[in-house]
């Protein structure tokens, strides 16, 4: 019987009628991805740019959530076509790709997930999970449909080409990500400062002229409120990491005593 690829997630949001929520899945633990793909949230976000994370464990998280009603994006390390290609061929069929600051950035990421003529994507369908090992008919012809292409807008000169890159075809959406927009504007570690929404804000104001929906990252439920208010079509608010994180100190909190009578810090 024939296989068949599922919906992207440029496919999934422009039928939603909500906003979709999502979380960082960071951990590089195939049982903890699949423990938050079965979260009920909308969306994952598997990290490779700051997280231990390598080929052969994004395929495993690939494969751990594979099943569960989540859409899984996959963010490599850096915009470049070799990683890109393994990527995709690994059945990543959602990327969000970091650092884009230009149109000509988004047009390398775009041509990175098409085959030739449209792009400069490798092929190699008949050895890859992607194509499941060319058991999804007609893989090559219709290959640029089966993948979403998310650009992460995360600097000054991002902000002020968001237009530009939003009107590049092949670009499904695009994802602010205000602590690397924070650091480039001088306010490192404010991601919450006026200057700084006040950029997102006009990120997503953009998307909306555009058509295109947008996204952004905020851990804060009332900033998560605040952009989605805004506009924001889909939202990252929280992280495995950080989840244990905060877990685990609540529980030394509770039920460690500090050497000086207070609470105990963590290391």
């Amino acid at each position: 019987m024939p296989l068949h690829l599922g919906p992207t997630f440029a496919e999934a949001l422009a039928a939603a009628d909500r906003p979709l929520a999502g979380m960082w899945v960071c951990s590089g633990s195939p049982l903890v991805a699949e423990i938050c793909a079965g979260a009920g949230l909308d969306w994952l976000l598997i990290d490779a740019e700051h997280s231990p994370n390598g080929l052969e464990s994004i395929l495993a998280q690939l494969q751990a959530v594979h099943g569960y009603p989540v859409h899984t994006l996959v963010r490599p390390p850096v915009n470049d076509a070799v990683l890109i290609k393994q990527y995709l061929d690994l059945g990543a069929q959602n990327l969000l790709i970091p650092m884009v600051h230009s149109v000509a950035d988004a047009e390398a990421a775009v041509a990175a997930t098409r085959y030739p003529p449209e792009g400069i994507r490798g092929v190699g369908s008949a050895l890859a999970r992607a194509a499941r090992w060319n058991r999804v008919p007609d893989y090559l012809a219709a290959a640029a449909s089966t993948v979403s292409l998310t650009v992460q807008i995360e600097s000054t000169a991002a902000v002020e080409a968001v237009a530009d890159i939003l009107a590049v075809d092949g670009v499904d959406a695009i994802f602010v990500g205000p602590s690397d927009l924070a650091a480039s504007m001088g306010l490192l570690g404010q991601q919450e400062h006026p200057d700084v929404r006040a950029a997102v804000e006009q990120c997503l104001a953009a998307a909306a002229r555009a058509g295109k929906p947008a996204g952004v990252n905020a851990f804060t439920p009332s900033v998560a409120r605040h952009y989605l208010d805004g506009g924001a079509r889909f939202i990252l608010v929280g992280a495995d990491v950080a989840l244990l994180a905060r877990g685990s100190e609540a529980l030394a909190a509770t039920f460690v005593p500090a050497a000086d009578g207070g609470t105990p810090r963590s290391y």
